[in-house]
């Protein structure tokens, strides 16, 4: 990291290298973006920055392509990040003035030792879109353009028709709001919703997981929110909320597993809703979503609660625990249901990953289903919106193992949430009913 390092700069060079590897970019944003010394504001602007070119790509490609005379596909990789960082601002960010916007893009290029001739030609493509600035930026929030693969479009029309398609990439296309979960341990919802409306947030309800709290227009690092470091909530998405909550009734006394922990939302939620005396084991074979893993039940005053094991599903099965009771397999997917909150994966997923992924999910499916007692619950999760890795799996599942059942996820949903759970009896959530993507499946073991 050289000198003269700023939040235009950063978010370039992060879609640069991006550009080159086509892998999920928040490793970049945490090498380049977070671990720099720009003051927290500024990471945050940088961050803003690369998932808004990542949401509105082709919106500003053809823009770009418009005001150049050089064609896009001819361009250097950090010529065409730099201006559609630029373009972005200029079109999205209503704040940052159009000389700040323009100058500031066109110094990053200076800074990179780019010839005079490439940064003048950058600046005045620049600053003829500024000059139609109003024009431009209400065709551009009009929505008229999807700004996903054609590949996904398409597969979503088939499976949801065109509208509620459309609505999907829409809302992909938005920054998604901040969704609390109150640590009902540490804290209650109406309490904590008061003290940060006394701080100047402005805060709701959830519309379908009980305490879950909605910071509207939230914009800042969220380690900065009051009673953050106190442990009072962990930042999860109402559907996400909803997912453990298949596992009741809980049996204060039982064993309960979360086979694939990641960052930890569901293995903190499930510490609070199964008691102090149950016992709860957490897998993540990740060491750095392990690492964070560790530091969210630090925080939300949880370690107590859990037993961590590092390490594959496999690896934690051969130590040879005793069945559990509950278990909940929120498997790796292909994140189709979380575009909005990662808007990389549409860029970053190809239709040959689909079956790759279902197969990996069967074997942890079954590796799962092998430490479940009789009798017991097992909840199967995803956040895609593809049938191949949510359907297919349960029902060939369930086929193979005819000792397992799916049960009606609507018994065990609150009330506001059983109209999104289909005639099957899956949960089901898209971004069009203003949640992630998710898909669950309720299996009893018979026998």
């Amino acid at each position: 990291m050289g000198t003269g390092m700023n939040s235009r700069r950063l978010a370039v060079l992060c879609l640069t290298v991006w550009d080159g590897e086509r892998r999920a970019v928040q490793p970049r944003i945490e090498s380049l973006i977070y671990r720099s010394s720009l003051a927290a504001n500024d990471r945050h602007l940088a961050v803003m920055l690369v998932n808004g070119v990542l949401r509105r790509m082709q919106d500003l490609d053809g823009i770009i392509a418009s005001y150049s005379s050089f064609p896009l596909a001819r361009m250097k990789s950090l010529t065409l990040m730099a201006l559609r960082v630029g373009v972005y601002q200029l079109l999205f960010l209503d704040r940052v003035p159009d000389s700040a916007a323009v100058n500031e893009t066109v110094q990053v290029l200076k800074k990179e030792h780019q010839p005079r001739w490439l940064i003048n030609f950058v600046n005045g493509v620049l600053r003829s879109v500024a000059g139609n600035r109003a024009v431009l930026s209400q065709a551009a929030r009009e929505d008229t353009v999807l700004n996903h693969p054609e590949w996904l479009v398409s597969r979503w029309r088939a499976a949801f028709g065109p509208e509620r398609a459309r609505a999907i990439c829409r809302r992909n296309n938005r920054e998604p709001p901040l969704t609390l979960r109150v640590n009902t341990l540490r804290a209650e919802a109406a309490g904590l919703a008061a003290m940060l409306r006394m701080k100047g947030y402005a805060v709701r309800p959830g519309t379908y997981a009980p305490q879950a709290l909605v910071v509207e227009s939230f914009s800042g690092p969220v380690a900065e929110l009051p009673g953050y470091a106190e442990g009072l909530f962990h930042v999860q998405d109402e559907a996400a909320q909803l997912v453990p909550l298949l596992l009741a009734p809980f049996d204060r006394q039982a064993g309960n597993l979360d086979a694939c922990a990641g960052l930890g939302g569901k293995t903190c939620q499930l510490a609070q809703l199964i008691g102090e005396q149950a016992e709860l084991a957490a897998v993540e074979p990740n060491r750095h979503r392990f690492r964070l893993l560790e530091e969210n039940i630090r925080r939300l005053r949880l370690t107590e609660r859990v037993r961590l094991f590092q390490g594959r599903l496999e690896d934690f099965a051969a130590t040879g625990p005793p069945p559990f009771h509950r278990i909940v397999v929120d498997t790796p997917c292909s994140g189709t249901g979380v575009i909005g909150r990662h808007p990389d994966i549409r860029w970053n997923r190809q239709p040959a990953d689909l079956p790759v992924l279902q197969q990996q999910q069967l074997n942890l499916l079954r590796r799962a289903a092998s430490l479940l007692l009789p009798g017991g619950i097992l909840v199967y999760a995803t956040c895609s919106l593809e049938e191949e890795e949510n359907q297919q799996v349960v029902e060939s599942f369930i086929r193979d193992n005819p000792g397992f059942a799916a049960t009606d996820c609507g018994d065990a949903v609150p009330a506001p949430a059983r109209k999104l759970v289909d005639a099957a009896g899956y949960f089901r959530s898209t971004p069009a009913d203003g949640l992630d993507g998710f898909f669950a499946a309720r299996l009893v073991r018979r026998h």
